[in-house]
């Protein structure tokens, strides 16, 4: 391997701001943030989703009406003879 050239791969927090959870893993990430974490400093990247927060690995996710929506595009758009 040549060196200098790779990034650094290092311990990582990452930290869901929106469930408000923190879990521990190995990145590349540059980030000038730290934390606590388990009794230990490591450096934290905030995140907007993961797994705890998005809707598909929730179960929370919410079912549209598209009968609807398709009938009134047909309605709009139907031809005329």
């Amino acid at each position: 391997m040549k060196k200098d050239i790779h990034p650094e791969y290092k311990e990582v927090v990452f930290h869901d701001l929106s469930a408000d959870y923190k879990f521990l893993t190995r990145s590349c990430v540059n980030t000038t943030e730290t934390t606590e974490f388990e009794g230990a400093t490591y450096p934290v990247f905030k995140i907007e989703v993961s797994s705890q927060s998005h809707p598909f690995y929730t179960g929370k996710n919410v079912l549209l009406d598209t009968t609807g929506r398709v009938d009134k595009f047909n309605k709009r758009y139907a031809q005329k003879n």
